[in-house]
């Protein structure tokens, strides 16, 4: 499977829309209001802790993303949140006690264990999807490439804001908006591009510089995938960084100003990302399968 080397930053392509931005999930929420949990770019400002809940904007895939967090409850997965109650345009989730590895990341988050465990916390993920059945439900948009698709439900969207730590080790998911039908491959590529971080040293300005491939080798060894597996975590890296800019672009053009400010920030470190990533495609696949 070739990548392309025309695209150097995604058009705006996305048909998927985040929550046009408001001040507060939903006019019912209580009355005393809450803390607003930090991290997110869709709902910027919106996801606020109640207690031991979480009130923000309703999933956009509401049925499909509960169906699925009640399958990872039901499956004993004990590393995502659970719904307790739905309005039309805000939902409850129990809160998941931890830090979110917001950025800039923390020491803590940076180090070889750190990595380890997000490789272990996507591989108890995927076994616990994996007996979801995802016909039936409309997913989000756009939808993960075909050659990436296996039938399993993938996160879609391990950024690290997205995990809770507990102890120096990922506990926990969160935020599934963009979860829907994709494959193991195409999680652990996203991981690897922001938790390696895939990227030129020069644009890494903490202690994983000078370490990528070796970053690199330690996630995907404790993954769990077979070696064709790994190959295919190589093949996906350009296609997963498309996509995921592909609807931070859209988002920005559609007006969302979280989106724009946050485009404006990176597009510069992306453009890099991706022409590393093709520079040193074939040290990757070496690392990816090596013993």
């Amino acid at each position: 499977m070739a990548w392309s080397r025309t695209q150097v930053s995604p058009a705006p392509s996305s048909t998927w829309r985040p929550p046009a931005p408001r001040p507060a999930p939903d006019s019912r929420e209580p009355a005393g209001g809450g803390t607003v949990l930090a991290g997110g770019t869709a709902n910027r400002g919106r996801v606020l802790r109640v207690g031991d809940t979480v009130v923000r904007p309703v999933a956009p895939c509401r049925e499909a993303t509960h169906a699925l967090l009640a399958h990872l409850r039901a499956a004993g997965f004990p590393g995502s949140p659970s719904v307790l109650a739905v309005s039309p345009s805000a939902e409850t989730l129990t809160y998941v006690p931890g830090t979110p590895a917001v950025p800039p990341l923390a020491p803590e988050f940076l180090t070889d264990d750190a990595l380890a465990s997000v490789a272990a916390l996507l591989r108890d993920y995927h076994r616990a999807a994996a007996s979801f059945d995802p016909s039936g439900y409309r997913w989000p948009r756009p939808a993960v490439p075909a050659p990436f698709r296996t039938g399993l439900v993938s996160h879609n969207d391990v950024y690290p804001a997205n995990l809770v730590f507990s102890g120096g080790r990922a506990a926990a998911l969160i935020d599934f908006d963009l979860a829907g039908p994709g494959s193991a491959a195409w999680d652990f590529a996203a991981a690897a591009r922001t938790w390696v971080p895939l990227a030129p040293d020069s644009d890494i300005h903490d202690s994983r510089s000078g370490r990528v491939l070796s970053r690199f080798r330690i996630l995907l060894s404790a993954s769990g995938l077979s070696s064709p597996e790994r190959r295919d975590v190589v093949e996906a890296i350009v296609p997963n960084h498309d996509w995921t800019y592909a609807i931070v672009t859209g988002a920005a053009a559609a007006g969302h100003p979280a989106f724009a400010d946050y485009w404006r920030r990176v597009a510069g470190p992306a453009a890099r990302a991706r022409a590393w990533c093709l520079r040193h495609r074939r040290d990757l696949l070496r690392a990816a399968t090596a013993p």
